[in-house]
């Protein structure tokens, strides 16, 4: 598996790499992450991709990492009592 593009954002990492004819698309936020996974031959290369990340979806990521850390941090909390 290789980096083939990084995308800026203010909040999160943004990777895109290349394995067995997939892109994965890695979004990282602290200690949590989301990956998805799309044949090349669904998707015109890291420009369409780029594309993908559109204001829409970018808020669901966004919401998705939130839900992630609320609900962490609650199993940490009953797990210390």
């Amino acid at each position: 598996m290789r980096v083939i593009a990084t995308i800026p954002h203010p909040k999160i990492s943004i990777s895109i790499f290349s394995m067995n004819d997939k892109y994965q698309i890695q979004f990282v936020a602290g200690p949590m992450e989301q990956t998805f996974k799309i044949a090349h031959t669904d998707i015109e290369g890291v420009d369409g991709i780029k594309k993908m990340l559109d204001e829409e979806f970018m808020k669901k990521i966004m919401d998705r990492f939130n839900e992630m850390f609320l609900s962490f941090q609650e199993a940490q909390k009953r797990v210390s009592g």
